[in-house]
């Protein structure tokens, strides 16, 4: 900016230093982004958000992509409105039913008739990313509910319908048979010890007691690119950045339960995983991932606290490549550029 211009008005010199800073930041981050999606398998999204400042970052983000576990964060916001609204209270019990157990998490292998809190199981849901708990706050809330209370927090376009973690296995199975939606929860679970890939397939064709001619396609890999495609459970970035973005100032929910969520969200633990990897240990840092067959997940609010004072939301997603151990390292890469570009001093 020609000085004689700054000379006219400090304020006017200001804001000129400041639209060039965030300039400097966008830019800076998208030649970042760019590198670590050519150099990585599959696609790439990121969503970045100072809400101080109100600039934003946009790299695919307004593509759905399949959301995995971090569609429990919203899950948790249900239900923590309704006990906000004093339908539910936290030390409220709710009975383990057979259709609710379903893998990832310890809560499958209890017996059916189990008691346990609705604190307790917002605890494992979000801490230990539980899907039995998730489908047995489900359940309790209403899946309808469930929905309307992420619609309003992401805006009906950002987000395809949500589902049961359990009708997450039904739908997919089902690409391969159509029978597969009569399975019991204990022969899904059965069906998902064995390893992804022809294995898996084997054992959902053991389990519905029918030849490889019946199946509808042959891989699993064609069942889970079906099952994508109809958008289930599936949100732009710039949708779930939006709900982060009105949890952390407060207008989700009541102080308690936004306290409540940040704890299970793992404000006070550094995890080395993913998007913390690369961030500086000295942030606080309230996230959820999600892991599905050749998609991921991190999402999350750096600085959350304080009202949101200084908070930077992050959404990121990836697909067509191993949701484990290369997914780790992408968005480990992802969380180094928005320490280098973002995070920077004066940025």
């Amino acid at each position: 900016m020609p000085r004689l211009l700054c000379a006219l008005t400090v304020s006017l010199c200001l804001l000129g230093l400041e639209s060039a800073r965030a300039a400097d930041w966008d830019a800076g981050l998208k030649q970042e982004i760019e590198r670590i999606d050519r150099e990585s398998p599959g696609k790439l999204g990121v969503y970045v958000k100072r809400l101080k400042q109100g600039d934003s970052f946009n790299y695919g983000a307004d593509q759905r992509w399949y959301l995995g576990s971090t569609v429990k964060v919203p899950i948790a916001i249900a239900v923590l409105q309704q006990v906000d609204a004093g339908q539910l209270k936290l030390s409220d019990t709710l009975t383990l039913e057979p259709g609710d157990r379903i893998e990832a998490g310890q809560l499958v292998w209890r017996k059916p008739g189990a008691v346990i809190s609705i604190d307790e199981l917002l605890q494992r849901m979000l801490g230990d990313s539980d899907n039995t708990a998730a489908n047995m706050l489900i359940r309790k809330v209403g899946l309808a509910q469930v929905n309307r209370s992420a619609q309003a927090a992401m805006g009906a376009d950002g987000l395809g319908p949500l589902s049961t973690l359990a009708e997450v296995r039904y739908d997919v199975y089902a690409e391969l048979h159509p029978a597969a939606r009569k399975l019991s929860n204990d022969q899904l679970v059965t069906v998902a010890s064995a390893p992804m890939g022809p294995q898996r397939v084997e054992a959902l064709r053991k389990a519905l007691d029918v030849p490889a001619s019946a199946l509808q396609v042959k891989t699993i890999d064609e069942a889970y690119d079906r099952y994508y495609r109809r958008g289930l459970n599936a949100a732009t970035l710039v949708a779930y950045g939006a709900m982060l973005e009105k949890l952390v100032q407060g207008k989700l929910l009541q102080p308690a339960s936004t306290q409540k969520l940040f704890t299970a969200m793992k404000i006070d633990i550094f995890t080395n995983y993913r998007l913390q990897a690369g961030l500086p240990r000295s942030v606080k840092f309230i996230h959820k991932t999600g892991t599905q067959h050749h998609t991921a997940c991190h999402a999350g609010v750096i600085q959350p606290q304080n009202g949101s004072a200084d908070a930077i939301v992050v959404a990121t997603c990836a697909s067509g490549l191993d949701e484990q151990r290369e997914a780790g390292k992408v968005f480990e890469r992802v969380g180094r550029a928005i320490t280098k570009t973002v995070l920077k001093k004066g940025a």
